[in-house]
């Protein structure tokens, strides 16, 4: 049976470590609350994590850091948004941002993932589950803080790979300006 209104967003394009994750999200309710991931406490978003999955249908794809290095990050998000659409039948699919990377029968709007239940859903979904799978690994990598920055180019971040390089979910090929010197990384 075909559902209205498919949202996806994702989490973890931006970091240096740690998966990307794309979630599509069909709700079958109205959940109060929802919100861009970014802007609910961790709190809020992992009670709203638990109310999704109980209330909606839903897909999450992750992309490892090894895939990003190898295919890139436009390509993953393309394929990840191709396997949503083929997971979860809708009659449409709005993705939270300004692109489709490529990708027909998908709308786009700029702040989806404030304004529309369905993006917001699928935005804690991505957030909720990027954000445990880089505290996971904050277990097998303490010296790196994943805790503390889930993977991002914090200043802490950056002096923690200056002093012990790279760990397996680094992405390579992400240039960072303040380690272009280092050639001690790998």
């Amino acid at each position: 049976m075909t559902m209205g209104l498919c949202g996806i967003d994702e989490a973890g394009r931006g970091p240096i470590a740690g998966d990307l994750v794309i979630a599509g999200c069909i709700l079958n309710t109205s959940i109060d609350g929802l919100n861009d991931s970014k802007v609910l406490s961790e709190k809020k978003r992992e009670l709203l994590y638990g109310i999704i999955i109980k209330n909606s249908t839903y897909h999450i794809v992750k992309f490892s850091p090894l895939q990003i290095d190898e295919d890139g990050i436009s390509k993953c998000l393309a394929s990840g948004l191709r396997e949503i659409m083929q997971n979860l039948d809708a009659q449409e699919y709005l993705f939270d941002g300004n692109t489709t990377f490529g990708v027909k029968g998908l709308t786009t709007m700029v702040k989806a993932d404030a304004t529309v239940p369905e993006v917001s859903a699928a935005s804690i979904l991505a957030k909720v589950t990027h954000d445990r799978d880089i505290l996971k690994e904050s277990l097998k990598y303490p010296e790196y803080f994943f805790e503390k920055h889930k993977g991002y180019g914090t200043k802490l971040h950056i002096e923690m790979i200056k002093e012990h390089g790279y760990c397996k979910i680094h992405r390579r090929t992400y240039k960072i300006k303040a380690l272009e010197s280092q050639t001690n990384l790998l």
